[in-house]
């Protein structure tokens, strides 16, 4: 979509969110639904953000925190807009919304239980998040602001690589007291005295 787009245009984006989130069984969270938007159509990001903020202010749909997450769906009010606005939508999208959907949803939810993901704030800030998920819930999940673009790819590249090394790492430095690392400092020092001698 280009910036420069028409209200028509603008109209149709939200009419396809909404048809999107009618269709789903369960709430879906935003960087979900805006994969599956991606998989249908060409959505700006921030077009993307400022559809949902829109359709919720107007009870379109509603928004609520589920296992540390923003999830999404649609709400009567929206249903009913979505029956009266849903020929705003050219059947060829809804064909294509209808056969995506299913597929690129399961894969969403089937996909291995390590995840990574960047989002852009600005040109030049990124907050990146890092997640362990088992059976669908998110048992770990860290997230950290970087200042470019590269630096987002690298740490995503380098969890979705190394996350089995590096979630057991982080989780025994956190659950580590410092006596017992102090005890093990000790421990490794004197073995090295004693290799050294």
């Amino acid at each position: 979509m280009k910036l420069g787009a028409d209200n028509e245009t603008l109209a149709e984006n939200k009419v396809l969110i909404l048809y999107l989130l009618s269709t789903m069984e369960k709430p879906i969270n935003n960087d979900e639904l805006y994969r599956i938007v991606l998989s249908i159509q060409d959505m700006n990001y921030f077009y993307f953000q400022q559809f949902l903020v829109d359709l919720e202010s107007n009870k379109y749909i509603m928004s609520y925190k589920k296992e540390n997450d923003i999830v999404y769906e649609i709400t009567e009010n929206g249903k009913n807009t979505l029956d009266l606005t849903l020929d705003m939508l050219p059947g060829i999208v809804k064909l294509k919304v209808d056969e995506t959907v299913k597929g690129e949803l399961r894969e969403i939810r089937n996909e291995s239980a390590i995840r990574a993901e960047f989002m852009p704030l600005s040109e030049k800030e990124f907050i990146v998040k890092c997640k362990v998920i088992e059976n669908s819930v998110t048992i770990f999940e860290i997230q950290t602001f970087v200042a470019s673009r590269e630096q987002a790819i690298q740490i995503v590249q380098n969890w979705e690589e190394n996350a089995a090394k590096i979630y057991p790492n982080v989780l025994q430095m956190l659950n580590e007291n410092s006596s017992e690392k102090e005890e093990k400092n000790d421990y490794e020092n004197n073995i090295d005295k004693k290799i050294g001698e």
